[in-house]
């Protein structure tokens, strides 16, 4: 049996109730068993807005792997539903740092992240932008991905939270040969897709026009593309003109799709999948995912999240924990 395990992300926002909404809905149905770890008091608060209809128990490390949900209780902490604050912030770094490291001990294979808030991450003195780095780091991992998961569209991305006026510099034939490595790989033994069909957006309007609106397209973008399919057992096209990409759905024929910057992306994913995207770290030695939205603070406490995308995510880390477990 594998385990997962669930950090309970900014506690003033909503992912302790979509959590309990979640796990609600499919416990009876997931196979492993899942360990959420989160501040007693946070936890009681959330009982009183979500019953929770799931059996759990108290979580202890000389437990033996069993179904079911497992709590490891955190310290109380200050809660101050809808504000990102230093407590807040510190308290989610606590679970996730809890969560690594059974993970890390070989007590469980998969993370699944409620979100956090990388204001309260600030104000808490947690110096990173966000789980992404912080768990590749954490993992010693140099070659990883922000990818996003859903089952008629996957995509990933080549720069995630950075200016947009600083894309292009860092668009470099090695960060892209990096991720197209990553893709294959996770396509392969992640979503066991021998020979995956993966297509690669342009960065400039037009893609570049033949280097009339901008050189990336002719310059780096296609140079990479045209090495990289002598090199790997996939299928690789583009640069793609991103918007006519889209339009005519033209992701339906691929198995991937490298997206150049984050709302190049994140714009057409949500906009196909807005309930129900997961997102996935790519390049990791366990599996973590996570819902594709934030803390919603402006909805926490009012029982009104929609728990669906969370819910995707276990369902998904569930599904890739299977196939690299078939894979090996």
């Amino acid at each position: 049996m594998k385990t997962l395990t669930v950090s309970c992300g900014d506690i003033n926002g909503i992912g302790p109730e979509i959590i309990f909404k979640s796990l609600n809905e499919i416990y009876k149905e997931c196979n492993s068993e899942i360990i959420l770890i989160i501040p007693e008091n946070v936890f009681e608060l959330t009982s009183k807005l979500v019953r929770p209809e799931f059996p759990f128990s108290r979580f202890s490390s000389s437990d033996k792997r069993s179904s079911g949900v497992k709590i490891l209780f955190l310290e109380d902490a200050e809660i101050e539903i809808g504000e990102p604050t230093e407590t807040s912030g510190a308290t989610a770094f606590k679970s996730l740092d809890k969560a690594i490291s059974l993970i890390e001990s070989g007590r469980a294979e998969g993370l699944v992240t409620a979100p956090l808030s990388k204001e309260a991450f600030a104000l808490a003195g947690v110096n990173y932008n966000g789980h992404t780095d912080l768990l590749a780091e954490r993992s010693g991992t140099v070659d990883y991905m922000m990818t996003f998961l859903s089952n008629d569209f996957k995509t990933g991305l080549a720069t995630v939270h950075v200016p947009i006026k600083e894309v292009d510099s860092l668009l470099t034939p090695s960060l892209l040969k990096s991720k197209l490595d990553v893709a294959v790989k996770t396509l392969q033994n992640d979503f066991l897709i021998n020979s995956p069909k993966i297509a690669v957006l342009g960065l400039n309007p037009h893609a570049g026009e033949n280097g009339n609106i901008g050189r990336k397209e002719v310059e780096v973008i296609s140079p990479v593309i045209e090495e990289f399919k002598s090199e790997a057992d996939c299928s690789i096209s583009g640069p793609f003109v991103p918007d006519a990409f889209f339009a005519t759905r033209k992701y339906l024929e691929f198995d991937f799709v490298l997206s150049m910057y984050h709302d190049q992306a994140l714009i057409p994913f949500k906009m196909i999948n807005f309930n129900s995207g997961v997102n996935f770290t790519a390049g990791l030695p366990y599996v973590r995912t996570s819902p594709d939205h934030g803390t919603a603070f402006d909805i926490a406490g009012k029982g009104a999240a929609d728990e669906s995308s969370f819910t995707e995510a276990l369902i998904w880390a569930e599904k890739i924990l299977a196939n690299r477990n078939e894979k090996n």
